[in-house]
């Protein structure tokens, strides 16, 4: 009897922390759900939509994806996005590690530079602009200042095809690089020091150390932050409205931002939908490669 009435009480006990559980929960329930899980579904009916904002939409089947096949400028700013990925991620990601090995190494400021350096990532995109434009301003910017000590030529780092995306990218890896910074920082709390004394003692040089020892253990740190910092670039659109605003011509234009010129410059909802269902199909499929060369690494070492 007794066994019983201590079941039935666990029971109760079970059934009111499951309801405080969801309590806790339901905020972000309740947000995923309205801001997540519903706009997804409603961009996905709209993608077979033709829909202007001013007039009932239309069913038109898959005619918004047939037209997003034949599209050359959806070709032009996805291989856009694909080469500033390309410039911001690696070269990003490296810097982050080397600056997070050395910030990890250092005994006095610490806190100052960790600070200094992820300022960048919290400030607001709107001032990063103008202070970027002013460096890149092709009359008394930093950046033409510098080159004019080695004779080269001033360049029109924003209104110049060639070099365009370029700076775009080199504002992207600055702004990042405090954040994927913090991230390889708290990656490297994880190692234990046993491991770089026991080196240390076989005489191996910091090189190697950092290269045998920091970025092996690191793996699982280093492929999320990959993971992350590639989605983000996919998904980059404030820099390139901001400064450049895809110019000249659609030389710097990327895939959000093709997709918010056609849902509100020429309020072509349901195809601008159809580039985000694309957009979201092409960083699944770079997410699920990643994860999946990532669990052979794993059962190799």
């Amino acid at each position: 009897m007794s066994g019983k009435a201590v079941k039935i009480n666990f029971k109760k006990k079970l059934n009111r922390d499951d309801g405080w559980a969801w309590l806790m929960l339901a905020p972000n329930v309740i947000g995923f759900l309205m801001f997540m899980l519903v706009p997804m579904a409603a961009t996905f009916v709209l993608s077979f939509m033709q829909y202007d904002m001013l007039t009932p939409a239309r069913f038109v089947g898959s005619d918004n994806y047939k037209t997003l096949i034949h599209d050359p400028i959806v070709w032009e700013v996805t291989w856009n996005t694909i080469v500033y990925t390309i410039l911001t991620v690696p070269i990003g990601l490296c810097l982050s590690l080397l600056l997070a090995v050395a910030l990890d190494n250092i005994r006095h400021f610490k806190r100052f530079f960790r600070g200094a350096y992820f300022l960048p990532s919290i400030t607001s995109m709107v001032v990063v602009a103008i202070v970027w434009q002013w460096i890149y301003n092709p009359e008394y910017g930093i950046f033409n200042w510098v080159l004019s000590w080695f004779g080269i030529p001033a360049q029109k780092w924003l209104t110049s095809s060639a070099t365009s995306l370029l700076s775009l990218a080199i504002v992207g890896i600055w702004k990042k690089l405090g954040y994927d910074m913090i991230i390889f920082l708290g990656g490297l709390q994880g190692i234990s020091t046993s491991y770089y004394e026991a080196a240390q003692l076989d005489g191996a040089s910091k090189v190697q150390i950092f290269l045998r020892i920091t970025v092996p253990l690191l793996r699982p740190t280093i492929m999320f932050a990959f993971i992350m910092a590639m989605i983000s670039s996919f998904q980059v659109f404030d820099q390139v409205s901001l400064m450049t605003k895809g110019g000249p011509g659609r030389s710097s234009s990327v895939l959000v931002h093709y997709l918010y010129q056609n849902a509100f410059q020429y309020f072509k909802m349901g195809y601008a939908c159809a580039i985000a269902y694309l957009l979201f199909a092409i960083v699944l499929i770079l997410t699920a490669i990643n994860m999946r060369q990532e669990k052979r690494m794993r059962e190799i070492y």
